[in-house]
């Protein structure tokens, strides 16, 4: 009798292909986009998805400046840090956030979407996040999605 052995291929970063990935964000409602993004950064969106590796692609956001929360989003949701000493807690609020830092939105929302252990943070070392519509990877050739 033919056995024919069908073996789960586990991929590790030796065997990963990556691409690069350009989402222009003008537009796009925060949570939304993100998830998506996320999903490319973990490499769930590719049939060789595998938990403990790395076989995410490379993201590209430009125009973060101009994404868009719904309902009152702007003015109540609340971003907490906190120093660690007492009465070091810190809030801000996504407008100002928007004001200072406009490329912090949309890392704050992936960062928060991604496991937090080493794993995650490597994955997040892969979003490049850019207000304008300019970006300086160009060599690299990214897919707009």
């Amino acid at each position: 009798m033919d056995t024919l052995s069908y073996k789960t291929k586990s991929a590790n970063k030796n065997t990963v292909e990556r691409k690069w990935i350009l989402i222009d964000a003008e537009g796009e409602i925060v949570g939304r986009m993100c998830t998506k993004i996320a999903d490319i950064l973990r490499g769930k969106n590719k049939p060789s998805f595998t938990p403990h590796a790395d076989t995410g692609d490379y993201v590209i956001v430009i125009n973060a400046d101009k994404v868009r929360f719904t309902g009152e989003k702007w003015a109540q949701k609340q971003y907490v840090r906190y120093s660690g000493y007492p009465g070091g807690q810190k809030k801000t609020t996504a407008a100002e956030l928007k004001a200072k830092k406009p490329t912090k939105v949309v890392e704050n929302a992936v960062k928060g979407m991604l496991p937090k252990n080493k794993l995650g943070r490597a994955v997040f070392h892969k979003l490049f996040v850019y207000a304008g519509a300019e970006h300086p990877h160009a060599a690299q050739k990214p897919e707009s999605i």
